[in-house]
């Protein structure tokens, strides 16, 4: 079953304008899920006869239940947190089997897949022992990786609370990358406490692409091939050369891994995507300062009130050095001041 090709449903139509419209808007602002790379899945499916999946990373359990659709007829979903939405879901489909076991030591209590996709933790030790494991005890399975572009293909994310010992983990902190510039900043892809972000990019043993790269180069010059789809952070398919489906496989999905306009778009979505979570944290810090100004502002009227009594009172003004109106009216405009200074120092540039 292929995905549709876009219709009237999707472009509109002159009776019906705002069609393409309808559907952008529920779209989520971020597309991240592994569902939108339906089509890319149909073709693994075409070229393969796929009974067994091992899935790790579970979102919704939509995602578990396409691989179903598809063909599978097991659908191992590793999560050892889920939710109870999540078990309810995949209760109510008889080919999905929930794992809390986490992965890779999942692995070993499980059948030998015919697929496995992998969409956990995003960094290199956990995907490192990941495909490892596959591709030295499943060397006929194709294996699908998500996340090999930015941000993490050369920087580490840590789900909170990782489970990786300390010497499994690079430096990291609770600010986010963002294309902009090479550093962290709030304002930047954070989690919001969910995951932290390895403060440096690059080097060894750092990244889910560098994790692969490695993986791969140790198993030999030319045993597995990978083809990157440069979309919706990034997706690899894995597979033996020497598989019969390999060069047929490859040959269909070179349109989608050698397109430079997908790259492109890739780009752009990330840019204005940063670009927004950088006029939100602006905008948050706008808030605080106007608020922190009502503050100081509400305060000095206060005073304003205070001295306008004393004017009103000759007894008060004789006993408190007699402020006139000119004195208040100055007094007044330095609070001012100084009140717009201060915002102005706080306000990010």
């Amino acid at each position: 079953m292929r995905a549709h090709a876009p219709g009237p449903q999707d472009i509109g139509t002159r009776d019906d304008p705002h069609a393409q419209a309808r559907r952008a808007r529920h779209q989520p602002l971020l597309l991240h899920s592994m569902a939108l790379f339906r089509e890319i899945f149909e073709i693994v499916f075409a070229h393969r006869d796929i009974r067994t999946v091992v899935e790790v990373g579970v979102e919704s359990g939509a995602v578990s239940g396409m691989y179903a659709e598809l063909g599978a007829s097991t659908v191992y979903c590793i999560e050892p947190r889920p939710t109870d939405e999540l078990r309810a879901t995949l209760a109510g489909n008889e080919a999905l089997r929930l794992v809390t076991t986490p992965s890779p030591r999942a692995f070993t209590e499980l059948p030998v897949a015919d697929l496995y996709v992998l969409d956990g933790d995003h960094n290199y030790a956990t995907v490192h022992r990941e495909l490892e494991w596959i591709l030295t005890h499943a060397p006929d399975a194709t294996v699908v990786c998500h996340d090999l572009l930015w941000p993490c293909s050369r920087r580490d994310l840590y789900y909170q609370p990782s489970t990786l010992p300390p010497e499994d983990r690079n430096p990291a902190g609770t600010d986010g990358p963002t294309v902009w510039h090479d550093e962290l900043t709030p304002a930047g892809f954070v989690g919001m406490g969910a995951f932290t972000s390895s403060t440096r990019a690059g080097g060894d043993s750092n990244g889910v692409l560098t994790a692969v790269e490695d993986v791969l180069r140790r198993f030999g010059d030319d045993p597995w091939h990978l083809e990157l789809v440069p979309a919706i952070f990034g997706m690899g398919v894995l597979v033996r050369r020497a598989s019969t489906h390999c060069s047929s496989l490859m040959r269909d999905l070179r349109p989608y891994s050698g397109s430079g306009l997908l790259a492109a778009m890739e780009n752009n979505r990330i840019a204005l995507y940063t670009r927004v979570l950088q006029l939100q944290h602006e905008a948050a810090v706008h808030a605080r300062n106007a608020d922190r100004m009502a503050d100081t502002i509400s305060a000095q009227c206060r005073e304003i009130d205070t001295l306008t009594a004393e004017r009103a009172s000759p007894r008060i003004r004789h006993e408190r050095g007699g402020r006139a109106p000119r004195e208040i009216a100055v007094h007044f405009a330095g609070v001012l001041r100084r009140a717009v200074r201060g915002m102005w120092r706080r306000s990010p540039r």
